[in-house]
C-alpha cells in the first residue's frame, strides 16, 4: 500500500491574498484639447488688446482718485437703499398678493405687471421727465415745491430703481411664502397666534432659506443696475468715468477702469451671499458645505499628505 502524508496539504493550494490590481488611468485626451484651444483663444484676445493704443497706466493713476471713490461711495448708497425699498415693498406686495382681498390682491398684481413689464431705463428718464407735465407738486400741508426742486437726480435714481425692484422682489418673496408647508400655519393658527405673529416667526424664517439666494443675485444685479443711472445726470461711478475720461483724454481707459470697480464690488458682494445662504442654510442639511478657507486649507493638506507619502516611497 501507498502511504498518505497527511501533513503534506494539496498540491493547487491557493495563494495567501488576491493579486493587487494594476489600474490604469483612462486618458482624457479631450480635455488636453479644449484646454489648448482655451489658452490659444485667451491668447488671441491679449495680443488684440495689447495692439491697441490703450494707455493701461492711467488706470492705476485714477483708480483712487477722489471723483472716482465718491463715485463708488454713491454706487454703494443707491444699491444699499434701492434694495431696502425693494425689499420692504417686496414683502408688502407678497403679502398683499396672497391676500384674500381681491382688491389688495388686484392692486399688488398690476404693480408687479407694470414694473416687470416696463424697462427700468425706461422708468427712469419717466421720473426724471416728469417736471415737463408737473410743474409743481403739491401735498396739502405736508409739502409743496416746484418739481424740478423736489426730484432730483438722486431721488430719481431712487425711485426709478427702488420701485422697479419691488416687483422682482414681491414674486420672490411670495415664492419663499409659498415654499412653506400650509400645515405648519394651521398648527400656529391652532396655538392662538395671530397671523402676523405667525408670519413673523414661523413662516417668514424657514421662507428665508428660498428668498436668500434670489436676493443676493438681485443685490448684485442692483450694483450693476445702477450704471443706468447716468442719464439722470447722478453722479454714481460710470457717470465719473466718463466724465474724466473725456478730461483726461483716456475714455477707453476709464470705462475699464469702472468695469474694474464693478468687478470687485461684485466679487465682495458675492462672498457675503455665500455666508448668508450658509447661515440659513443649518437646519436644512445634515453638513454645512465648506467655506473657501476650509477648502484651500483641505486641498494644502491633501497636497502635503501627497508629498510626505512620496517621500516616504
Amino acid at each position: 500500500m501507498t502511504e498518505i502524508n497527511k501533513t503534506d496539504g494539496p498540491a493547487d493550494t491557493p495563494p495567501a491574498g488576491p493579486e493587487a490590481i494594476k489600474a490604469i488611468p483612462v486618458r482624457h485626451y479631450g480635455r488636453y484639447v479644449t484646454a489648448v484651444v482655451a489658452l490659444a483663444l485667451l491668447g488671441a484676445v491679449v495680443y488684440a488688446f495689447s495692439q491697441g493704443k490703450i494707455n493701461w497706466g492711467a488706470i492705476p493713476d485714477y483708480f483712487f482718485n477722489d471723483r472716482v471713490l465718491s463715485g463708488v461711495g454713491k454706487t454703494l448708497l443707491l444699491t444699499v437703499l434701492s434694495m431696502v425699498i425693494g425689499i420692504v415693498g417686496g414683502i408688502m406686495l407678497a403679502v398683499m398678493r396672497l391676500s384674500r382681498n381681491p382688491v389688495t390682491s388686484s392692486i399688488a398684481w398690476f404693480y408687479i405687471w407694470f414694473f416687470r413689464g416696463t424697462p427700468v431705463l425706461v422708468q427712469l428718464i419717466v421720473w426724471f421727465n416728469l417736471g415737463l407735465v408737473f410743474e409743481y407738486i403739491n401735498l396739502g400741508p405736508i409739502y409743496k415745491n416746484e418739481w424740478s426742486d423736489f426730484m432730483t437726480p438722486f431721488l430719481t435714481a431712487l425711485l426709478g430703481l427702488g420701485l422697479n425692484e419691488a416687483a422682482y422682489m414681491a414674486e420672490i418673496c411670495r415664492a419663499g411664502l409659498l415654499a412653506v408647508d400650509e400645515g405648519q400655519t394651521e398648527a400656529a393658527h391652532a396655538l392662538g397666534m395671530s397671523h402676523s405673529k405667525t408670519l413673523r416667526r414661523i413662516v417668514i424664517p424657514q421662507a428665508m432659506r428660498v428668498i436668500v439666494p434670489p436676493t443676493g443675485n438681485e443685490v448684485i444685479n442692483m450694483l450693476k443696475t445702477t450704471s443706468l443711472v447716468s442719464v439722470v445726470q447722478y453722479s454714481e461711478l460710470l457717470r465719473v468715468a466718463q466724465d474724466i475720461g473725456q478730461t483726461s483724454g483716456a475714455p477707453a481707459e476709464m470705462l475699464f477702469l469702472a468695469a474694474a470697480w464693478y468687478l470687485l464690488l461684485t466679487s465682495i458682494f458675492s462672498v457675503g451671499q455665500y455666508y448668508l445662504e450658509r447661515y440659513y442654510a443649518r437646519g436644512s442639511s445634515r453638513s454645512l458645505p465648506a467655506t473657501p478657507f476650509q477648502k484651500i486649507r483641505a486641498n494644502l493638506l491633501s497636497l502635503s499628505n501627497r508629498s510626505s507619502a512620496g517621500g516616504a516611497a
